[in-house]
């Protein structure tokens, strides 16, 4: 059985956040019609989506503009309460759905708050702390799917013939490549500022591991992989892996693409788990340079590259997304804060992109992450045997919601080795939580 959902005007928007509500996330199909007579003799369940009742028998929810227009334009978001949620384009009225629920939706999962003006921080990202969800405290909540859970709620009250989809939890871990290695292969030049930055650091430690590593008698810090493999096995984990490919920078430091170690790394790897790229700092909004990197990636796996994290979480609207498109990327894993865990689009489940800038749904599928442990460490300024009670609760609101926790660590932080000391035992018990 679908459901009938009438509207006066049909609009990409709307269309775009009905197959997201109803086929995405509830499993059930609707027809949209603009017929009121079909919609007043049908007996299909009714959600009327205009400013007044239509049938004695009918789900009313008044619609706010934002759906019925196109482009950027300041919206009156009416922050409200409803039944512990927090809600957007409230009524301010005691209605069954006292807020424009698919305006709401569409505001969070495209991130239209992002388009409009704000300020960035050092690396041109959005801050969490500019965001309705962090001002407003739900953050912390996957809000999206809890207004869905109660539309939800209602349809099987008023309709108990119609048959939902059970929410399947999922757990994806994955794993950052930004610096392959911390003293392996690095070549004269780098090695020997390294030696200079201990040097004038007085940074014996590092002095002493460089030379050990680069003498074949001690593991290089950062090669971890061996353990990561151990886990993927011991759990039976679905891990993917991302590679920083980009031209060197300051915010780009991996070893170069050519590197037959680097290159022997990839494909050990990909012969266990998928690979990813992982676009780098100076790659953001460039189109051509992401080509370029996800061509190289490929060259080295021989396969297709269909996934993608922008490294330090650089993500523009709707420029990055455009860019990956272009490039044949299919499912992007960037969407999380650089400095905050929470609901970046206040979802748990992977959705799919709408470009406003086109005003059309995307084939690009977004897997929201809720933290990575650089977050936690570094903006949080948590330790290792703190942080996985800072993350529990995150985690049981994705298992609630039936949604994909998906883990987000670096080979560095697992090497369990200088300022990461400690931290190789927080990636087993957040899996150990996840599974």
């Amino acid at each position: 059985m679908e459901i009938l959902i009438y509207s006066a005007r049909s609009t990409f928007r709307l269309k775009y956040v009905l197959n997201t509500v109803f086929k995405d996330l509830l499993g059930i199909g609707y027809r949209l019609t603009n017929d009121k007579e079909e919609f007043t003799n049908s007996e299909l369940p009714k959600i009327n989506y205009s400013q007044g009742p239509v049938t004695e028998r009918e789900i009313l929810i008044k619609p706010s503009p934002l759906l019925f227009q196109t482009g950027i334009k300041e919206q009156n978001l009416q922050i409200g309460e409803w039944q512990g949620l927090k809600i957007l384009f409230s009524t301010h009225e005691e209605e069954e759905i006292p807020f424009d629920i698919f305006a709401s939706v569409f505001f969070m999962l495209s991130r239209y708050e992002e388009y409009l003006p704000h300020i960035r921080d050092q690396y041109d990202r959005f801050e969490a702390e500019s965001s309705i969800a962090y001002v407003h405290k739900f953050l912390e909540t996957p809000i999206v799917n809890y207004w869905v859970q109660k539309i939800k709620k209602i349809l099987a009250a008023k309709y108990p013939g119609l048959q939902f989809k059970e929410p399947v939890y999922r757990f994806i871990s994955t794993i950052d490549i930004d610096n392959a290695f911390a003293f392996y292969q690095k070549g004269v030049m780098r090695t020997i500022g390294g030696y200079a930055r201990g040097i004038v650091n007085l940074n014996w430690t590092n002095i002493k591991d460089r030379s050990k590593v680069l003498a074949g008698t001690l593991p290089d810090p950062f090669d971890s992989y061996a353990y990561q493999l151990e886990m993927q096995k011991k759990y039976n984990l679905n891990v993917i892996y991302f590679f920083l490919l980009g031209d060197y920078g300051i915010n780009d430091k991996n070893l170069p693409s050519n590197n037959r170690h680097l290159q022997k790394l990839i494909k050990h790897l990909g012969d266990y788990a998928k690979i990813g790229i992982h676009p780098s700092f100076g790659s953001n909004d460039e189109t051509d340079q992401v080509r370029k990197e996800i061509n190289r990636l490929s060259y080295i796996t021989h396969r297709n590259i269909s996934d993608s994290r922008q490294h330090f979480a650089r993500l523009h609207f709707p420029s990055t997304y455009k860019a990956l498109i272009e490039n044949g990327i299919q499912n992007d894993y960037s969407m999380g804060y650089h400095n905050f865990s929470g609901f970046r689009a206040g979802i748990s489940n992977p959705y799919y992109w709408y470009d406003i800038d086109t005003e059309s749904e995307t084939n690009l599928k977004l897997f929201p992450y809720i933290f990575s442990e650089s977050t936690l460490k570094f903006s949080l300024k948590l330790q290792a045997n703190e942080a996985l009670n800072a993350v529990k609760g995150l985690i049981n609101e994705i298992k609630k919601t039936g949604g994909t926790f998906t883990s987000m660590f670096h080979n560095e932080s697992l090497g369990d080795y200088g300022e990461w000391n400690g931290w190789r035992n927080f990636y087993e018990e957040v899996i150990q939580e996840a599974v």
